[in-house]
């Protein structure tokens, strides 16, 4: 912790995340596919005994401070800060005893990309907070304080994925959460092994209205689940979803409840290939799970689409948009030696539209959050 001019008692790792597949289910206490990247955010942690918090982050040249009294209700503490005193917040709230302490953060999981670089840091400082403390919380229980630290103190209306993922996946396995009863499974997903890479896109364009629609898209789907007394859209079978269809008045909503219900089918099919070892079949689905999210979702924008096209083009198994959409990453499985040429080929297409150049990254499934030697 050289900003403050002393080592840390510990420093602290949270890795982002990519969704394989199973978007905006979430919520819909449906199934998701996550799994962790070798990218991470780490805080290097001290007490600090005046009981306040301070907080810098490499990113910014103000750090963020506050005390208990700020941090008592959501709102006193906004902007970057608030997601660590969200963190505080909710440990408080729960009962737990919460140690004063400086922070200092750094992180290469880039910002506002669908790389879930909220929830990475997030659990980065639960982890460092709980240890510091000496706090009983077993790794199991930490998603739901971090979501409810989004939630609610930051006042993002993210689903339990995000913190499910950084918190509880496996290094070379996908983690099938079911995100009502937060059962989860570790599935093999080896790609080095099938000659395979993930390939992330990062369209870099700008989030268009995403908070705002996005909390449109989880209304409409709480609105569809009451119409069709539901607990919620998971719910409904895919078996049953044109009889679900023909008792909800609009376009848009069916289109909604059709996305949610299919994908979450979606994310079945796969888990089973991927148990079968069957890598490579699972493409069809990742392409189809984008067209469902472009077409009945409506949550991609022109730069997302044409990396998918881009990729498919170029040979990719399948493609799709990851994230809460409106801008973001997108992810292609391609042979391992082709990762480059698809690149090459997604780049040459985002010229062509007059786009600013892509970012990439090749994914393979790493560690989730833990405290570094």
């Amino acid at each position: 912790m050289h900003r403050y001019g002393e080592p840390p008692a510990g420093r602290w790792a949270a890795p982002g995340r990519v969704n394989l597949i199973g978007e905006h289910t979430d919520y819909n206490d449906g199934f998701v596919l996550p799994f962790a990247l070798p990218l991470r955010t780490v805080v290097a942690a001290a007490p600090q005994d005046d009981g306040r918090w301070t907080v810098g982050s490499e990113l910014s040249d103000c750090p963020v401070e506050f005390g208990a009294d700020e941090v008592a209700a959501p709102g006193r503490v906004t902007g970057w800060g608030a997601y660590v005193a969200g963190v505080v917040w909710a440990l408080r709230d729960a009962g737990h005893h919460v140690p004063g302490a400086r922070l200092a953060i750094a992180s290469d999981v880039p910002l506002g990309s669908g790389l879930s670089s909220s929830a990475a840091l997030e659990a980065a400082v639960l982890a460092a907070l709980v240890d510091l403390g000496g706090v009983d919380l077993p790794a199991e229980r930490r998603p739901r304080l971090a979501q409810r630290a989004e939630n609610t103190y930051v006042g993002a209306p993210t689903g339990i994925m995000d913190q499910a993922a950084v918190i509880r996946c496996r290094a070379g396995h996908a983690l099938f959460l079911d995100c009502r009863t937060e059962a989860v499974e570790h599935v093999p997903f080896d790609l080095a092994a099938a000659g395979l890479a993930v390939l992330v896109v990062d369209s870099r364009a700008p989030h268009r209205h995403a908070d705002g629609e996005y909390a449109s898209r989880r209304a409409s789907c709480e609105q569809a689940a009451e119409l069709l007394g539901v607990a919620a859209l998971r719910d409904v079978p895919a078996a049953g979803l044109d009889e679900a269809l023909a008792r909800l008045d609009g376009d848009e909503i069916r289109r909604r409840v059709r996305h949610v219900v299919t994908e979450d089918q979606r994310v079945l099919d796969t888990v089973e290939l991927l148990r079968a070892g069957r890598i490579r079949d699972i493409g069809p689905l990742l392409t189809a799970s984008h067209a469902s999210m472009r077409d009945d979702f409506e949550i991609t924008v022109p730069e997302i689409d044409t990396a998918v096209e881009a990729a498919l083009a170029a040979g990719a198994y399948g493609a799709r948009m990851t994230g809460g959409g409106f801008g973001g990453c997108v992810l292609a499985l391609v042979d391992a030696d082709r990762s480059d040429a698809v690149a090459d080929a997604v780049t040459t297409a985002y010229a062509g539209r007059g786009f600013h150049a892509p970012n990439f990254h090749l994914a393979a499934p790493a560690p989730a959050t833990h405290r570094l030697p």
